[in-house]
């Protein structure tokens, strides 16, 4: 079977290759998920970028959560502005965590990069058409 690789190479038109644009904001919020015996967990949390398709925050507390677990994300009620992605205001948002950052410096925070389960906006044809892979 082929597979095929991304080429990862790392030219000038290559390095931020994101579908949404992303904006630093320092705002709370809270994470609520299952862990592996089924108890629910939360924990307060603090963004550090938010773009349409996902947030990265950073807890204070020593919060294990694994790689992949689904999280409910949600911003505190008197922090959700209307500069923020319509998914963030509304509420909850059914999120995948899909990076775990370890805790580092005196601060002691660890780093949870979530995918926001939402639709994506539709890009222009022409754009999907160079994204595709080709055999």
């Amino acid at each position: 079977m082929n597979h095929i690789t991304p080429d990862r190479s790392n030219s000038s038109t290559d390095r931020n290759t994101r579908m949404a644009a992303r904006r630093a904001m320092a705002l709370p919020a809270r994470l609520t998920w299952k862990d592996q015996r089924g108890a629910a967990r939360f924990a307060s949390a603090i963004t550090r970028d938010v773009s349409e398709l996902g947030v990265f925050v950073e807890c204070q507390a020593g919060v294990t959560i694994p790689m992949f677990r689904l999280v409910q994300f949600q911003l505190e009620r008197d922090a959700r502005d209307a500069c923020l992605p319509l998914a963030l205001r509304q509420g909850r948002v059914l999120s995948a965590v899909y990076r775990v950052s370890p805790a580092k410096g005196p601060s002691g925070r660890q780093g949870f990069a979530l995918r926001l389960m939402v639709d994506p906006k539709r890009l222009p044809a022409r754009e999907v058409a160079d994204t595709r892979a080709t055999a």
